[in-house]
């Protein structure tokens, strides 16, 4: 009696090739979102600093700033950000209250990328 060596089926193959398929597509997903998610921590730490700059560049001046808004551009690692700066007063007119807000045109929306507030007292 002779026995015939057999092979995959075409069905076998094919569900084998779509569970790899599948796989990679998560893999495909997932490695992207890590991706995302770097660029967006990267741009957070930018603005950061943007922010950090501007309270400190205030409190560097050692007079009480005037309330209002401001905005102006912040420039971090070739990337340019709008920084809008509010200063208000408080119950307390020795004190303002400082809100510092970094901005970031992304696919042409506005993004808020982070928003500082701070205290300042007459020195």
């Amino acid at each position: 009696m002779k026995r015939r060596a057999r092979g995959f089926t075409l069905i076998e193959i094919l569900v084998a090739l779509a569970v790899v398929a599948v796989a990679l597509a998560a893999g495909s997903q997932a490695t992207s979102a890590l991706t995302r998610t770097a660029a967006r921590q990267s741009d957070q730490w930018l603005a950061q600093l943007c922010a950090e700059n501007e309270l400190i560049r205030l409190r560097l001046l050692r007079q009480l700033p005037g309330v209002g808004e401001t905005t102006s551009e912040c420039s971090q690692a070739g990337r340019t950000m709008q920084l809008r700066v509010a200063v208000q007063p408080t119950p307390n007119p020795n004190f303002r209250r400082i809100d510092a807000m970094v901005e970031s045109t992304v696919d042409g929306t506005e993004v808020r990328l982070l928003s500082l507030s701070t205290i300042m007292g007459r020195y």
